[in-house]
């Protein structure tokens, strides 16, 4: 894993003078890939890249060139491609020869054999650019799932690109400023995003799934979608879908262990992170080592839990069922709450933007622990998307209304915004039209019943939208301590499969994720294997949202806070000691939550230095 930049100039244009403008970036990027750091400046072009070794440390440093079929070729990459050994094998007998063993020198062969069609032939998470300095073009793309994250902005005809948006205002021709569109994602969509928006004014992203070229001669730049969900025929029987299941996850997760550095698995006590964490296990016996699985916990969680509908009990027994079920080493990390509430700022850093509150700073500080025990962990982040594990797929009154099943609080959120900011803008047709474009892009084969094309839909919507918001939170985290986190239920072979299987299958014996559980029968204990879904931990010490009102009280008090130039002051005062019975996002942004992204919002308009366009 790693960090990527750059910056491609029209031709006749010398890039060596903005060479400590791209010394700048790259200080940026030295967080995700703190072990080595070069960059490749040309006449128009400009590569940049900060690594983080975990395949062939001894080699494999970018940007990497190579001259074949008589072009000279440049590549910066993040990512990791798990079929690489296939694919170098591939090319080898098509007479490529390699000199490292890293998946960067696959990659840029695979680009040179087949050019833009390589992507498809890839199974990993990853994004890239290759560019072809005598043809003066650069390729870029990005893995099906949207694993990792490629931002880019086109300023003066010049493509300019990054791993985050922070490198991306590092440069000087990007500016953070704020238009009507960013104001109305960050008041009514947040922490989400739309998909390839960056939020800040013409600050773009790929999409998940999608390539592009930029022309230097031509000062465009081209994209096109290679892969998305689609609808197909699928005659398998139950039982045949569930060895297949099997089958997928199994061979994802096994693929996803390879690494010549250390390596672990998350480990809450769900089916999710259990399932990773029992097949690396047989993965690691079987190799006479012992596998590292760390969980997280807040202080005095136990004492002061509550059920919920989305938190129906806690992890702490769950994860000592599993620990004693494996035969590997478990190290349990807790979070007290004043560093819960100050890494709300620092997990701004992270995400560039406000995020999910203390669900993505409790992140944060996990992953700085885990960061002392191995340089690569395994989650089980993005199974629910997939196998509809959430209450929304399965609670029929929300599955059926219009709009966002994950923010039903449109009405809410709009009441925050100072009036002269709407300027006669309609917030609930606004997130009705984005969400209205995504139902209709879903793929659905003809005569498929009613249920089934809503539960394509359902998938489709949250596999492009909430399931982003979660791979965002995912990657800036972790790659904040130089971790890279890997995610095999986001292997692009198991989300085409399931987007076929029918709901019945998915939801059997009416459990969520029903199909995995049975799919997976005989890997985990029962206990653990139809525990009733429970979501990322949170804390629930009343002394978490007693120092978040403390500090929004800060920030009421004092008329220069950014936010009061957005927000309504008398709402956010409505906030301390109301208890909002719809979450402000997800499942676990209650009204703790809903002051603290107030906070991370004043602190981001502040720390970007903001500006309203």
């Amino acid at each position: 894993m790693c960090a990527i930049a750059g910056q491609i100039f029209p031709v006749g244009t010398k890039a060596e003078r903005l060479r400590q403008v791209y010394e700048d970036m790259q200080k940026t990027m030295l967080l995700r890939g703190p072990d080595q750091r070069d960059m490749y400046i040309h006449e128009n072009a400009a590569l940049i890249h900060a690594r983080l070794c975990v395949i062939d440390p001894e080699n494999g440093l970018q940007p990497m060139k190579a001259e074949l079929f008589g072009e000279k070729f440049v590549i910066v990459y993040n990512g990791e491609i798990y079929n690489a050994a296939e694919l170098r094998g591939e090319l080898e007998e098509l007479g490529h020869h390699f000199e490292t063993h890293s998946d960067t020198e696959v990659i840029l062969h695979a680009y040179a054999q087949w050019r833009e069609g390589c992507v498809e032939r890839f199974n990993g998470i990853f994004a890239f650019a290759v560019w072809e300095e005598k043809r003066g073009r650069l390729f870029t793309a990005r893995d099906r799932m949207g694993v990792k994250p490629f931002f880019y902005a086109i300023r003066e005809g010049s493509f300019l690109f990054a791993s985050e948006i922070k490198t991306l205002l590092a440069h000087p021709a990007v500016v953070p400023e704020l238009d009507r569109g960013g104001l109305m994602q960050i008041m009514l969509i947040g922490p989400g995003r739309i998909p390839g928006d960056g939020v800040f004014k013409d600050v773009h992203e790929l999409l998940p799934g999608e390539r592009g070229y930029y022309d230097a001669h031509e000062k465009t730049f081209s994209r096109e979608i290679y892969w998305e969900l689609r609808d197909r025929e699928n005659n398998d029987t139950f039982e045949e879908t569930a060895e297949k299941v099997r089958y997928l996850v199994t061979d994802a997760i096994r693929r996803q262990l390879v690494s010549d550095v250390p390596v672990c698995t998350f480990l809450s006590g769900g089916l999710d992170s259990s399932i990773i964490s029992a097949i690396a296990d047989r993965y690691y016996t079987e190799r006479g080592e012992r596998l590292k699985t760390v969980s997280v916990c807040y202080k005095d969680n136990e004492k002061y839990f509550k059920a919920s509908k989305f938190q129906p009990n806690s992890d702490e027994s769950f994860i000592r069922i599993m620990s004693d079920h494996l035969n590997g080493e478990n190290h349990l990390v807790v979070i007290d709450t004043p560093e819960l509430v100050s890494a709300l700022y620092e997990a701004v850093d992270a995400r560039d933007l406000p995020g999910m509150a203390d669900v993505d700073s409790s992140l944060l500080l996990f992953c700085k622990e885990i960061k002392k025990l191995a340089t690569v962990s395994l989650s089980g982040e993005c199974a629910d998307e997939i196998f509809g594990g959430y209450p929304w797929y399965r609670d029929k009154t929300i599955r059926e209304r219009e709009g966002f099943p994950w923010a039903q609080s449109t009405a809410w959120r709009a009441g925050f915004f100072r009036p002269e900011l709407l300027e006669g803008e309609d917030p609930a047709a606004y997130v009705h039209s984005l969400y209205s474009k995504t139902v209709k892009e879903s793929s659905v084969l003809f005569g498929r019943d009613r249920t089934e094309k809503r539960m394509k839909e359902m998938m489709n919507l949250n596999v492009k939208w909430f399931m982003q918001t979660l791979l965002d939170r995912k990657d800036r985290m972790s790659m904040y301590s130089g971790l890279e986190v890997r995610v095999p239920f986001c292997d692009h072979r198991i989300a085409e499969y399931l987007y076929t299987v029918p709901w019945e299958y998915k939801d059997y014996k009416g459990c969520e994720k029903g199909l995995l559980r049975e799919a997976m029968r005989g890997v985990l204990p029962d206990e653990v294997l139809w525990r009733k879904k429970s979501p990322y931990p949170k804390t629930h010490n009343p002394a978490y949202l007693q120092a978040v009102t403390e500090e929004l009280e800060k920030i009421l008090n004092d008329p220069s806070s950014p936010v009061l130039e957005l927000v309504r002051a008398e709402e956010l005062r409505a906030l301390i000691g109301s208890e909002h019975t719809s979450p402000w996002y997800g499942q676990l942004m209650n009204t703790p939550q809903t002051i603290a992204y107030f906070l991370q919002l004043n602190y981001w308009l502040g720390k970007y230095k903001v500006c309203l366009a």
